[in-house]
């Protein structure tokens, strides 16, 4: 699913809810474009975010390696680098898992 997809998703879900107040597509948008930046900058300075029932996205730190180059097979020193990681939650593992 893409962004622009999600974001048509919830707003054709908030039209169906028809006792909140009026809000446009656009304010979706910027409802989770601020979610995704925030989660981005969290990350970024190195802290964990947990969304309950969905899972966590924290930073892994992968040591400094060797690697290979793939054309010529030559040795290349990797440096240490930090990843974003996603674990996922119980519900979110037992829902995936339901549909097999």
């Amino acid at each position: 699913m893409t962004r622009s997809q999600l974001v048509r998703r919830l707003f054709c879900r908030y039209k169906e809810d028809r006792q909140q107040a009026p809000v446009d597509i656009k304010d979706i948008e910027r409802g989770v474009k601020t979610i995704l930046e925030q989660v981005s900058s969290s990350l970024s300075n190195g802290r964990r975010v947990e969304i309950r029932g969905f899972g966590s996205f924290f930073v892994h730190t992968l040591g400094a390696r060797t690697g290979r180059n793939p054309k010529t097979g030559d040795p290349v020193s990797l440096p240490v680098r930090c990843v974003p990681r996603f674990r996922p939650g119980k519900a979110l593992r037992e829902g995936v898992n339901s549909c097999r």
